[in-house]
């Protein structure tokens, strides 16, 4: 059986949608264009990626450079678990040079590339996957989004990794060489050196992470365990993996005896999911809240992936109390 990294209710069936045709949106306007038209080529000769969500975003615009149009599937604002698609957006999705996206993550996205046929990179079959199961803990897997596990889900938050994330370029990187033969030599030189700034990136957490006071801290999800299980810190969320569920409150109680036990002094919270609850409880123990962005999508059109995660790693290591490099 085909494992779900996280299975939400899904949509109506886009076979239905598709035969809409130029009906109004029912959620999501159409993909947000990411990369402005250059003068030394026209759109229609450029190659036209689709990128179903931020961190994806990012590397096609990097890598692709002049020679790609990269939109995105995700509008600006939207939280990318539970995003819908226009029937013109099913459209562009069907006629895109290609579609990067990350199996199971996005049902709307997943039955759109299914349903159209789209040629499609799927991340999640060039990285590492963590799984998590139902006691909350993770767990080292080397396989794909096509391995099954009682009781666990494959983690989907890898761009929190940039050693991953680099993983994922170079072969989105051959994907677009597959595509677009002649422009082998920009997404080789492109790719080189984003994979360059990502393994400088991780090296920079690791350093930045090595020397901590503190090892545990709380979050609004459990979203962030590539970031933080291979530094030996541990994160406890409100809820799950899941963003939208409810705490409960025995939950909210086995939290605040973590804070107490580990002199936690900060709760974290996410600019797309409402900080009510983590606010509350922070108010409640005396805490204090500060943001740390999962990244899966930009809140700040200046900030990009490698500015935003050196805000998160200031953001950890003044929680976490640890020692300059």
């Amino acid at each position: 059986m085909s494992l779900m990294l996280l299975r939400r209710v899904v949509p109506a069936s886009l076979v239905a949608v598709l035969a809409l045709g130029g009906c109004a949106a029912f959620q999501s306007g159409d993909a947000a264009t990411a990369t402005s038209s250059t003068p030394e080529a026209s759109d229609d000769a450029r190659t036209t990626v689709l990128a179903s969500f931020y961190p994806l975003l990012y590397l096609a615009s990097e890598i692709g450079g002049d020679r790609v149009e990269v939109e995105s599937l995700t509008p600006p604002g939207v939280d990318p678990h539970t995003v819908e698609l226009s029937p013109r957006t099913v459209t562009d999705i069907e006629g895109a040079d290609l579609v990067a996206y990350l199996s199971g993550f996005q049902p709307a996205v997943d039955e759109a590339v299914a349903v159209t046929g789209a040629t499609a990179f799927d991340a999640g079959e060039h990285t590492r996957l963590l799984t998590t199961g139902e006691t909350g803990h993770d767990h080292d897997h080397e396989g794909h989004a096509d391995h099954d596990h009682s009781g666990e889900f494959l983690d989907p938050h890898f761009w929190l990794d940039p050693a991953r994330l680099a993983e994922v370029a170079a072969a989105l990187a051959e994907e677009l060489t597959a595509v677009d033969p002649d422009g082998a030599a920009t997404y080789e030189a492109n790719a080189e050196r984003v994979v360059a700034e990502l393994t400088d990136l991780d090296a920079e957490i690791d350093a930045g992470l090595a020397r901590c006071a503190q090892d545990t801290i709380v979050v609004t999800h459990e979203a962030y365990g590539y970031l933080t299980s291979e530094h030996g810190i541990r994160q406890e969320g409100l809820s799950g993996i899941d963003p939208e569920a409810e705490p409960s409150p025995a939950r909210l109680a086995e939290v605040a005896d973590v804070v107490d036990e580990h002199g936690v002094d900060t709760v974290f919270v996410e600019s797309l999911v409402s900080p009510a609850v983590s606010e509350a409880l922070a108010s409640d123990l005396g805490l204090r809240t500060e943001v740390l962005d999962p990244l899966e999508n930009q809140q700040d059109p200046d900030l990009d992936y490698p500015a935003v995660m050196r805000a998160n790693l200031a953001a950890l290591q003044d929680a976490l109390g640890c020692e300059a490099p």
